[in-house]
């Protein structure tokens, strides 16, 4: 009803401009005809509704990809380059590709052969993870177990992530030291290191980093200047790796 009523009011805003000026001051009446004549447009032509509803879309995308590029710019080092991140392909890889993910997102998921084979395909890719915890008290703790793995033996967070993420079922702390400890590091190293380091200062910073990036959901990936949300596919991936190297930018 409320995007109805937005039509109707922006139609008849179309409808005042195009009238003379001396038609401006409507009276009750004349408001009354133009109501139903607009309602009664509308009903014979309802795809006009959907043409507005896709242009507000696109207008409110634009306008969060613009806050997103200015966000990137103005956090570089905590996007690309922080110290609590694990890199994998080529450290020095000409592009690179930032994942926010979730141990619990399904999508994350869906989307983790697309990083494998990514990094199997271009041996010149740095790709970076960034763990993002939205999805619970779970994913949570299945975060700390995966920070503490990785201060701990971090040449295997490879294997710890693949192995986590592509498990069934909910991830949990218990889920997380059972990778752990199949990769060789104890539960009770585990747990000695998240007590000696927890990572909630980190997870804080993360969620401040996403909020302004006007990330919500995972996976979101970060590519040169530009914030890509959701499970794109590899196709999609490629093409905008491609066109970082041929033009600087996601979109040539």
């Amino acid at each position: 009803m409320a995007f109805f009523s937005k039509t109707l009011t922006a139609l008849a805003l179309a409808a005042s401009i195009a009238l003379p000026a001396q038609a401006f001051a409507f009276d009750d009446q004349q408001k009354r005809e133009l109501g139903e004549f607009i309602k009664q447009y509308l009903i014979e032509n309802p795809e006009i509704m959907l043409e507005v509803q896709d242009a507000l879309q696109k207008k409110q995308q634009m306008a969060q990809q613009v806050k997103a590029t200015m966000a990137i710019e103005n956090n570089t080092d905590g996007i690309f380059d922080s110290k609590n991140d694990v890199t994998l392909g080529n450290p020095k890889g000409d592009v690179t590709v930032v994942e926010f993910f979730d141990y619990n997102c399904t999508y994350c998921r869906h989307a983790l052969p697309d990083m494998q084979a990514l990094l199997k395909k271009d041996k010149n890719v740095r790709f970076v993870l960034k763990e993002f915890p939205i999805l619970g008290p779970d994913s949570v703790a299945a975060h700390r177990v995966a920070d503490a793995f990785r201060r701990l033996a971090p040449e295997k967070y490879s294997d710890f992530h693949v192995a986590l993420l592509g498990s069934d079922g909910r991830a949990s702390e218990d889920t997380a030291i059972q990778v752990a400890s199949s990769l060789g590091v104890s539960e009770d190293k585990i747990r000695a290191e998240m007590k000696k380091s927890p990572n909630d200062d980190i997870v804080q910073a993360t969620y401040q980093l996403a909020a302004n990036l006007g990330i919500s959901g995972t996976p979101s990936y970060v590519i040169g200047n530009e914030m890509v949300p959701g499970a794109v596919g590899i196709d999609d991936l490629e093409a905008k790796v491609k066109n970082m190297r041929a033009c600087g930018k996601t979109s040539c």
